[in-house]
Order: C-alpha cells, then structure tokens, then sequence
C-alpha cells in the first residue's frame, strides 16, 4: 500500500452564485481563482495549487450542488501562519465569523469557523 501525502486530495464547495462566491474567497485570500465553464451548467472556480497540495474548486451545477451551513463536510482551509489575517477579512467581503479565533489544544493550532456568502459552513486552521 502506497502511502499517501494528503488524506484529502480534492474538495468541492457549493455555490449558488459563482460570481458572488469566488469574488469572496478571492477578496479573503488574497488569491485568484480559474473559473471554469464545462457546460452542462456545470462552472467550477478552481484555487490555486498543484500536484503537492490539496486541491479544490467552487462548484455551480443548479440540482445537484447545494451550499449548506448545518450539512455536509466542514473544510479548514490552511490560513498561516496566522488566521486572524484571514478572518479580519470574512465581514468585510460578505460572509459572517460564526466561531471566532480559538485555540484548539496545546500545540494543536487554532481554528475558526465562518459562513461564506453562499451559506456554506467554512473553518480556517493555523499555527498561530
């Protein structure tokens, strides 16, 4: 058995409104996003990374995907090393700080819990 380098290797985060969605991770991250449009009113917005990191996209299918803040998987995306940098932003771009900054254990980091603008459930990690 091989041994894995991510226990995740892809994710897929409902949204209603593309534009909207990727507008607001773009604004939160300091990123940009690919968007694109494989037809079949199927769009994905796809984050950065490559072939060493965990990759992801927004995803626009109407009927088959559905943003949700009680349902579904909870994504912590990596903020280092600091997640306040990232959460400072949430309000401002349209989403709500649902948990704020707290530590999670001794030497297990901090987390913090948000809802996007499209009513996903979101957490952010960090070390510090």
């Amino acid at each position: 058995m091989s041994e894995a380098k991510h226990i995740i290797s892809w994710f897929e985060l409902p949204v209603s409104d593309m534009d909207r969605a990727k507008t607001f991770y773009e604004a939160i991250f300091d990123i940009e996003l690919q968007l694109m449009d494989l037809g079949e009113n199927f769009k994905m917005a796809v984050f950065p990374g490559g072939q060493s990191v965990v990759g992801g996209a927004l995803v626009w299918n109407e009927g088959y995907y559905r943003p949700s803040s009680t349902h579904g998987p909870l994504i912590h995306f990596n903020a280092n090393p600091d997640l306040q940098v990232v959460q400072d932003r949430i309000e401002d771009a349209g989403g709500t700080v649902s948990i704020p900054k707290r530590e999670i254990g001794p030497g297990m980091g901090f987390m913090a819990i948000f809802e996007d603008p499209e009513g996903n459930r979101v957490a952010l990690h960090s070390d510090q």
